[in-house]
C-alpha cells in the first residue's frame, strides 16, 4: 500500500507541476503566443496538452521506480536531480509564457535538457527502466529547444 501511495504522490507531483505550468501558460496561449512568428514545424496547439500529460505520468513513474529501488542516501542525489529538472520545467513556462522572455526561456530550456540528461544517467545507475521512461521527455524537450530557439530568432 505504501508503494501505491508513493506512486500516486510522484505522478501527482509531476501533474501538479504541469497544471501550474498550464495555468501560467493559459492566458498567453490565447493572447500573446498567436501573435508570434513560428516555424513551419510548430505543432498545432492541441498536441501539447496530451503529450505533456503522458510525459508527466512517465516522469512520475520513473521517479517512483528510483524511490522504490534505492531508498535513503542512494536515492537522494538522483531524486534531487529529478526535482531540479522539474523546477526548470516549470521555470521554462514562467520565462516563456509568463514573462514573454523568449531569450531567457532558451537559457532555461537548455539547462532543463542538461538536467534531464543528468537525471537519466543518475536513474540508470539504479533502474534502467526509470531512465528509459525519461527518453521521450528528453526528446520532446530537445524538440522544444529547437522550437524555442527558432521562435526567438524569428521574433527578435
Amino acid at each position: 500500500m505504501r508503494r501505491i501511495a508513493a506512486l500516486v504522490v510522484f505522478v501527482g507531483l509531476c501533474l501538479l507541476v504541469g497544471a501550474v505550468g498550464g495555468w501560467v501558460t493559459a492566458g498567453s496561449v490565447k493572447d500573446w503566443y498567436p501573435t508570434l512568428s513560428k516555424p513551419s514545424f510548430n505543432p498545432p496547439d492541441w498536441v501539447f496538452g496530451p503529450v505533456w500529460t503522458v510525459l508527466y505520468i512517465m516522469m512520475g513513474i520513473a521517479a517512483w521506480r528510483v524511490w522504490c529501488e534505492a531508498r535513503g542516501d542512494r536515492a537522494r542525489g538522483p531524486l534531487l536531480l529529478f526535482a531540479l529538472q522539474l523546477a526548470l520545467n516549470l521555470g521554462w513556462s514562467v520565462a516563456f509564457f509568463g514573462l514573454h522572455a523568449i531569450g531567457a526561456a532558451v537559457v532555461v530550456i537548455v539547462a532543463l535538457e542538461a538536467a534531464i540528461l543528468a537525471t537519466m544517467l543518475a536513474f540508470r545507475r539504479i533502474d534502467g527502466l526509470a531512465a528509459a521512461l525519461l527518453i521521450p521527455y528528453a526528446l520532446w524537450v530537445a524538440f522544444a529547444t529547437l522550437l524555442n530557439v527558432t521562435i526567438w530568432r524569428l521574433n527578435s
